[in-house]
């Protein structure tokens, strides 16, 4: 039986359906919309089209099971005790092979479009056994062994934890179910997990090949002016240093943010989508509707200061705990170590993609990533796509990306 007939592929839904980084220009778009900052650009106007659903079901009752599709939920304890959602599209709506049982899960980022433009769908039609996964905090994803969401100690964790615990847990889990080693994909900062895990030689037995959509990794010369600002006056650790841990996009947290980021007369607040992840070129509005019906999602402040860390820094490095004597007591060394994304081994291929329009995995940064993957992997072992008018968001939701992204991505399945 040929690999792709049951290949197993896992997609992960980092901090709500996106980056947490995305979950940021995610929430500005509602909360200017909250805060009455209205213009007539394009984005504006199609968010006060969507009107919001009645009765919000998760994702197998409002996406799959609504187009035939089996859609199954699992739980996923991680190693430090947080309880994941991991979802399951084990075939196409045609193929009775297998029982299933329909739970509501949440999330639905790969399957909020129709079944030929949605990447979960498209994969289950050719063959693949689809996992989705939601990492900690989002709203499927907010139970713990010990602690409730309401603690602080509970948002204590940020992309370090996400690339080290539920990458990991999530991953070995479906191949335990399976026995096959697994096609990965990451968008935004579902690629900085992955990358940092294969950097320290982990998750390696049980992946068979990474897609990369929109990596971000380096990020010190983002073209948003807004993420620039942000990370530069230190503004996620003024918030966690209020007293903040969690960042919920609905929030007043939130609502204070934007306030102060849009004081500065360089930042364009009339379409803080765009400000954040680049001029997008092809969504339609359909798909952003049901793109903002699941999106909000709450990921942890001190995420959002890893985050900044990157940008400010230039380099990929574990948290900084922004003095010597607790790195001392993390790392045993008064600087966070780097993550070496040139160690990782060639044997795992590559399927990266990127956009000449991205604010996030812009186009010097992601080149900045390709030479540095490039000195372990060779033309085998990598492909790439570069499509000049994609913006981060054009990757996951455009509606021309079934064509231009997820075919050839379904053939470097078939190969591999």
């Amino acid at each position: 039986m040929p690999l792709y007939s049951k290949g197993v592929l896992v997609q992960l839904m980092q901090a709500s359906s996106l980056a947490a980084s995305k979950i940021l220009f995610i929430l500005l778009v509602h909360q200017r919309r909250a805060l009455s900052w209205r213009n007539q650009s394009y984005m504006n106007d199609i968010a006060d089209r969507c009107a919001p659903s009645p009765h919000p079901l998760g994702m197998c009752q409002s996406r799959a099971t609504a187009f035939g599709y089996p859609c199954e939920e699992y739980k996923v304890t991680t190693e430090d005790g947080y309880i994941l959602s991991l979802k399951r599209i084990p075939h196409g709506p045609h193929d009775s092979n297998t029982s299933t049982e329909m739970r509501p899960p949440d999330g639905a980022t790969w399957v909020m479009s129709t079944p030929k433009q949605s990447l979960g769908f498209i994969l289950a039609d050719n063959g693949f056994d689809v996992w989705i996964a939601n990492s900690r905090g989002t709203n499927s994803s907010q139970n713990h062994t010990s602690l409730s969401t309401k603690d602080p100690a509970y948002w204590e964790w940020s992309w370090d934890e996400l690339a080290s615990y539920d990458l990991p847990a999530v991953l070995q889990f479906a191949y335990d179910h399976t026995g096959e080693k697994i096609h990965y994909i990451g968008h935004s900062l579902g690629t900085l997990m992955i990358l940092a895990a294969f950097s320290e030689h982990k998750l390696l037995d049980v992946v068979r090949s990474a897609v990369l959509l929109c990596p971000i990794a380096y990020l010190s010369r983002t073209k948003s002016k807004l993420l620039k600002l942000a990370a530069h006056i230190f503004l996620a650790e003024t918030v966690h240093w209020l007293g903040f841990h969690e960042f919920n996009p609905v929030g007043p947290v939130a609502h204070e943010v934007l306030s102060q980021i849009c004081n500065d007369p360089e930042i364009n607040c009339y379409d803080l989508f765009s400000a954040v992840a680049g001029p997008d070129c092809c969504l339609n509005t359909s798909t952003f509707c049901a793109f903002l019906e699941h999106a909000p999602q709450s990921t942890s402040v001190r995420n959002l200061i890893h985050l900044s860390q990157l940008v400010r820094n230039g380099g990929v490095s574990r948290f900084d705990y922004g003095n010597a004597k607790d790195n001392m007591k993390h790392y045993n060394q008064p600087r966070p170590p780097p993550y070496n994304l040139s160690s990782i081994p060639n044997h795992v291929p590559i399927f990266l993609t990127h956009g000449g329009e991205d604010y996030l995995g812009d186009v010097p940064d992601t080149r900045h990533l390709l030479r540095t993957l490039v000195k372990k992997h060779n033309s085998d072992s990598i492909e790439v796509i570069y499509v000049p008018d994609y913006a981060h968001a054009d990757f996951i939701m455009a509606y021309n990306a079934p064509e231009l992204i997820y075919g050839p991505m379904v053939d470097f399945f078939k190969r591999h």
